[in-house]
């Protein structure tokens, strides 16, 4: 009979345990689900007939060695190395993935060691006299009552003991917990990836500024020259009594005007040289010596690959940290679902206790306590059902904030392509309007040399021709720049750097790069 009542109570036990570790696999709230945004099939703004034409293939996620530029390529590939913004980034991904080690630990029983010493007084002389012990006792048994007054006198109590607590995860809260970390650790990823493409579309678009800076400042330097020119032959004609005095000043102010814009244009490049050192992580002037010297505008490519709107969201970074946040917002709900419903641990205590230390090694003087504890949640005010329904609004505006970085996602790219298409047609008009005006001052300086038209001809086409050229350059950068806008709106450039290596922490909290 022993034997059987045994078996019974293995079995309950068993069963018991079978129904915990069924309990433990399942997680209450709704799953999550990647969403699929609405897009359509291609962009608005493709048709383009004039210059680099948009097409729709995979975009070069190294989109900045389409100017094939060598300079520009190591600028970028030291911005990533060195960029001090980027670098915080990386740090958010450390401390998120600490995040996750701190949501795992609540699946483990906590284990606590505990020493004291304590000088102790029970008052068990009072609880004695109050009982009578003492008026019931022979007065000629001294030894007993020897004895009674020893155990109430005080003591020091010596004690050392272990505790363990362990919450079983029945309700799936520890999972939920670990998902919504999980997925803050991608949101910060993300982000991450983020800061990085706009890292990216800075350098390119400050390196593209400083050579169209630069650019402006070599046409109005050559037609400080030719207004140099001018005024010299004005100055010829005037002394040789073919031409006014007017006219000789009318051709020095012109000269004035053009040196007079001159300092605008050189303080652009002064402060892209010293914006470029910054993003590069180090002291404004560091890279002067590197980008003083000035270069030619770099092409644009022929064709410009845009890939189509159904594949935006899995590559613009700022999509995926929204896609992020919805699904911490989804897990989120399970967490507070799960505190509405009973939690069962499991606890434990065992230690060596006595008043005399020397005696703490014996097993007589152990103590242990074990058991399961039941919590039930009654009545908390409408709190937790408080905390799911705020749970669910939370969720609902974490999609539409999704579906709206979506939208806004696809209105940049339409923006950027109309913007680069109509800065092209302004380059190509500009080019056929600097062509002419160049053959028209050559012939108004023809003539006037030879005395057969006035000098007002000669200044105006002069002044139109110094002003097209200008606007032809910033035209030409504008491009550039509306390309880079392009490129960043399409959200590549995270691709090639996904091996982050993130630091490593002792516990007094110092860094350790590894």
């Amino acid at each position: 009979m022993q034997m059987i009542s045994t078996r019974l109570s293995f079995s309950q036990v068993a069963l018991v345990m079978l129904s915990v570790l069924t309990l433990s696999a399942c997680s209450v709230g709704p799953d999550y689900y990647a969403p699929k945004p609405v897009t359509a099939s291609h962009f608005n703004a493709m048709d383009s007939d004039t210059g680099s034409k948009p097409q729709a293939s995979a975009i070069n996620p190294q989109w900045w060695k389409t100017f094939q530029d060598p300079q520009l390529d190591s600028l970028i590939s030291r911005s990533i190395a060195g960029n001090l913004s980027l670098q915080q980034a990386v740090m958010r991904i450390a401390s998120a993935r600490q995040q996750i080690d701190q949501a795992r630990g609540a699946w483990f029983p906590g284990v606590a060691g505990t020493g004291q010493i304590t000088r102790q007084q029970l008052g068990a002389e009072g609880l004695l006299a109050s009982n009578g012990v003492y008026d019931q006792m022979n007065q000629n048994a001294g030894q007993y009552r020897s004895m009674l007054d020893s155990l109430t006198k005080p003591v020091t109590l010596y004690q050392g003991h272990f505790d363990a607590s362990w919450e079983l995860d029945l309700w799936g809260k520890v999972r939920r917990q670990v998902e919504v970390a999980k997925a803050r650790q991608q949101q910060s990823i993300e982000t991450r990836n983020d800061a990085l493409v706009s890292l990216e579309a800075e350098v390119a678009r400050t390196y593209l500024q400083l050579r169209g800076a630069q650019a402006v400042t070599q046409t109005i330097e050559t037609q400080i020259q030719v207004a140099q020119q001018t005024l010299t032959l004005t100055q010829s004609q005037q002394q040789n009594g073919l031409s006014p005095m007017t006219d000789v000043e009318n051709a020095r102010a012109q000269l004035g005007f053009l040196r007079a814009q001159l300092p605008q244009y050189q303080s652009q490049v002064r402060q892209a040289m010293s914006g470029m050192a910054v993003l590069l992580g180090k002291v404004p002037g560091a890279l002067d010596s590197e980008l003083a010297t000035p270069k030619a505008m770099p092409l644009l490519p022929a064709r410009v690959s845009v890939g189509v709107p159904s594949t935006l969201a899995r590559r613009r970074p700022d999509v995926r940290v929204a896609e992020a946040q919805l699904h911490a917002a989804t897990a989120n709900i399970g967490v507070a679902i799960a505190q509405m419903f009973p939690s069962l641990s499991l606890t434990g205590e065992f230690g060596m206790r006595n008043t005399d230390a020397s005696y703490l090694d014996n097993w007589s003087s152990h103590f242990y306590s074990v058991g399961p504890s039941l919590s039930i949640p009654i009545f908390q005010g409408g709190r937790l059902v408080s905390s799911v329904k705020l749970a669910r609004a939370d969720q609902a505006s974490a999609a539409l904030g999704y579906r709206q970085t979506v939208l806004n996602a696809l209105q940049e790219v339409e923006n950027a392509l109309v913007s680069y298409h109509a800065d092209q047609q302004r380059v190509a008009s500009l080019n056929e309007t600097v062509d002419a005006q160049q053959s028209a001052f050559d012939l108004a300086r023809d003539s006037y040399s030879k005395g057969l038209s006035s000098f007002i001809e000669v200044l105006d086409a002069q002044r139109q021709l110094a002003q097209t050229r200008q606007q032809l350059v910033l035209a030409r950068m504008q491009s550039s720049v509306d390309l880079v806008a392009l490129y960043k709106s399409l959200g590549g450039g995270w691709e090639p750097y996904q091996t982050v290596n993130l630091p490593a922490f002792s516990v007094s909290g110092e860094a350790i790069q590894g």
